[in-house]
């Protein structure tokens, strides 16, 4: 009999963006001090994931475990942009050390970050090896993001492999299913479905149903997901950029919400986006005039 697997729900509620919950419903006794550390690590995920990073870089000191240090440094990558240099010259510096460089957590933060600066190469190079589930599911994440779907493909075969029905093989399942786009979007539709009746509603279920709502045209219903969304959270950054896709779908007023997202987020790709526009626009009005 395998021992009952005491960070299932926590874990859990981390992937589906249930973060204050799994915050909330993190005292589990009787963990090993293995358990221990991955407890306290999703724990702090947790709070970089709410904003609260400098809550994690106060709490976890220099005698932390080589995994917290790790997500200590994620805290400080996303606090303030003057860290960012000093923060990748220590990842790199540690990714170095032939004591911890392998460390599944400091190649899981390496990854994040250099996915935040768009080096999805350095990012695989630290990923691509795999061995958690969390690990292979990073790497769909990549992949997607350079337009690589048959390698997603890959790596989510190799995550059905190892656990056909967990969480992360589900959800790689579904970013899949929505960048090949066709009756695949259906599918995908389904599996955030399935997960909105098993678990509480999180900001990423909302999202994940939206997106496949407004690829088959259902905007109404998007965009009664998507409130309900921005209810739990007015700050999240796909909520509010999803809002301004589907406004302008439905012919609704989105400046409000590409304001919100300009104040935030003000780097999100819609933004970038949105700016180069105007500017193009600025520059074509001012030859004619």
């Amino acid at each position: 009999m395998a021992a009952p697997d005491l960070l299932f729900g926590l874990r859990n509620n981390f992937f589906l963006g249930a973060f204050q919950a799994a915050i909330n419903n993190s005292d589990i006794p009787n963990l090993s001090p293995e358990d221990s550390i991955e407890r306290d690590c999703l724990v702090h995920r947790s709070y970089i994931a709410l904003g609260s990073y400098q809550l994690v870089i106060n709490e976890i000191d220099s005698s932390a475990a080589t995994p917290l240090q790790a997500v200590k440094l994620l805290a400080l990558y996303l606090s303030s942009p003057e860290n960012k240099e000093s923060t990748i010259s220590s990842l790199k510096e540690w990714l170095g050390d032939p004591a911890i460089g392998n460390n599944p957590i400091l190649r899981l933060i390496a990854g994040i970050v250099f996915m935040h600066e768009q080096d999805y190469n350095e990012a695989l190079k630290h990923t691509h090896p795999g061995g958690t589930m969390e690990l292979h599911a990073l790497n769909v994440q990549i992949f997607l993001k350079m337009h690589r779907s048959d390698y997603a493909e890959k790596q989510l075969k190799i995550m059905q492999q190892m656990d056909e029905d967990h969480t992360l093989t589900q959800l790689a399942n579904a970013w899949l299913n929505l960048a090949v786009g066709g009756s695949k979007i259906q599918e995908a539709y389904l599996i955030f479905q399935d997960f909105s009746e098993k678990y509480q509603m999180t900001g990423l279920i909302l999202n994940g149903k939206a997106v496949c709502c407004m690829h088959m045209g259902h905007f109404d219903e998007a965009e009664s997901l998507l409130l309900e969304a921005l209810n739990k959270d007015a700050k999240d950054p796909e909520t509010l950029a999803n809002l301004v896709v589907c406004s302008l779908h439905l012919g609704k007023q989105s400046s409000r919400y590409l304001s919100q997202l300009k104040l935030s987020h003000p780097d999100h790709v819609l933004v970038t986006r949105a700016s180069a526009a105007e500017e193009a626009f600025d520059r074509a009005v001012q030859t004619i005039a």
